[in-house]
């Protein structure tokens, strides 16, 4: 058989897997809240290589190589400040969370947690923050189908638009059907795809060139900076600010609605320790993976003399040339996951934005349970349809879509889910005031260039809205004996089940 062959027989066997599962997880669907948050019934081991799949998108197997390969290590300050956010979200956000999004009121989103906690009788927190969802997640959503686009397009030579359907129909049928599920449990497969990948690829590439003194040798020849953490130039205020921008990428992980919505499905509070171990270990090994691929495929690309036009392919290109057409389909399988993992958990929320915090709240009377997972799934086909449109024509870098969207979590909802789980006084208008600034700031910031403005948007943005949601807080806060009850039985909860 010809190796075109072996991969699609293996990209084949992915796609049925996928939509396996979704059709399994259908079946245990029921409910509103079993379509949104699986019943709040995920294992460890299942919350945590979901939440790491779906956070690391299609970025993980080709945006990070690709900006190791062009700079070097100076880019792996982003692993070191993701593998820092992750395991303080895991740590300080994961078990608080679980505890308190059941004590206020059972809320199933994060927007509902945020009005719960805090009493918002206007609703205008948690229509403010659908809305934000909403902008973000379908930026984040069009990343993902360009990254399958462009799959396709250097992988089979094929044409970027119906590369970018495939991957789009694929991830929606398990999506639509089988809902958090479906796409949690997918997540796991897809996250153990990546790991293995990111695994074999770069071992494979150090065995071809040579071993790791050559692969070493070739690389400080080819790229003499490329081993120099401050990029060969010491630290000058540029690198100042570019080793602070990568190291505030951790900061986005406090309000990523697409990772913390795992912390609220865990069985227990006490649950997240363990899957914190887990999660972290899958992290560690993805991302020094992922660093080392852009590093060898220095070595291994200038030693067989390929032309590489998109350095975002080059774990695409070492895969094909490297392995068995079929182990190489399978590798490819991966990068799909990646995407995929991250797509199918931005439409859910998405969806859940929709219907729960937006038709909930226009509606007068309470929806039917058959009623809420129509319109969930039919908000995921809207959301999907909408992302492809912004897709069709792709005027940025993965990677760079993703950061933006990233650094508009960050800053709008980072600061409050921290206030709101550990400071008593942290009021409606705080918190709404602040996820303004923080939304505002990232749009203006990242738009102004030069000096201190080439730092990542995020930083800034995450601070003002601290310091927003901390002032106006003050200002406006009343004593409200319900939130001082809800808080105290939340710190009761955890301390009665560690």
């Amino acid at each position: 058989m010809s190796n075109q062959v072996w991969l699609f027989i293996a990209l084949g066997i992915y796609f049925a897997a996928m939509l396996l599962i979704g059709y399994l997880a259908y079946r245990r669907t029921a409910s509103h809240e079993d379509y949104m948050l699986g019943g709040r019934n995920l294992p460890p081991w299942v919350a945590a290589l979901s939440a790491g799949a779906s956070d690391m998108s299609g970025w993980l197997i080709m945006g990070l190589p690709g900006a190791i390969y062009l700079a070097g290590l100076i880019e792996a300050w982003i692993a070191v400040g993701l593998t820092l956010g992750a395991y303080f979200n895991w740590l300080i956000v994961a078990p608080r969370l679980r505890a308190y999004t059941q004590v206020a009121q059972n809320s199933i989103t994060i927007p509902s947690y945020f009005e719960n906690r805090l009493r918002d009788k206007s609703r205008l927190l948690r229509v403010v923050s659908s809305i934000i969802i909403l902008i973000f997640f379908t930026l984040y959503v069009s990343s993902g189908m360009v990254a399958g686009g462009v799959f396709f397009q250097s992988s089979f030579n094929g044409d970027y638009l119906w590369g970018m359907i495939i991957v789009t129909v694929v991830t929606l049928a398990y999506t639509l059907f089988g809902g958090f599920l479906g796409a949690s449990l997918t997540d796991v497969v897809q996250g153990l795809m990546m790991v293995i990948a990111l695994i074999i690829v770069p071992v494979a590439a150090v065995v071809a060139v040579g071993g790791v003194g050559e692969a070493v040798s070739l690389v400080r020849e080819l790229g003499p900076n490329h081993f120099d953490v401050f990029g060969g130039t010491g630290l000058t205020s540029v690198t100042v600010i570019g080793v602070l921008s990568g190291l505030a990428w951790g900061l986005g992980y406090f309000g990523q609605p697409h990772i913390i919505v795992r912390f609220m499905a865990l069985r227990s509070p006490q649950e997240a320790k363990s899957a914190r171990r887990i999660g972290i270990s899958w992290q560690i090994v993805s991302l020094t993976g992922a660093v080392l691929s852009g590093l060898v495929g220095i070595a291994y690309i200038s030693r067989e003399g390929i032309d590489l036009a998109d350095p975002e392919t080059v774990v695409l290109l070492m895969s094909q040339t490297l392995l068995h057409p079929l182990v190489a389909g399978l590798v490819l399988a991966a990068v799909l996951a990646a995407i995929m993992s991250t797509f199918s958990s931005q439409l859910i929320v998405c969806s859940s934005a929709l219907v729960e915090d937006l038709y909930k709240v226009l509606k007068k009377t309470p929806p039917a349970e058959k009623t809420l997972v129509l319109l969930g799934r039919l908000c995921v086909l809207g959301v999907a349809l909408v992302a492809a449109l912004l897709a069709v024509n792709p005027n940025d870098s993965i990677l760079g879509l993703v950061s933006f969207a990233w650094a508009g979590f960050g800053a709008s909802f980072g600061p409050i889910v921290i206030l709101s789980l550990y400071w008593r006084k942290l009021t409606n208008w705080g918190a709404l005031a602040a996820m303004i600034v923080g939304a505002v700031t990232v749009f203006v910031w990242s738009n102004l260039e030069g000096g201190l403005f080439d730092l990542y948007e995020l930083l800034p943005g995450f601070i003002l809205a601290t310091l927003t949601a901390v002032v106006v807080s003050l200002a406006t806060y009343r004593r409200d004996e319900q939130i001082e009850t809800e808080f105290t039985e939340t710190e009761s909860l955890l301390v009665v089940r560690k």
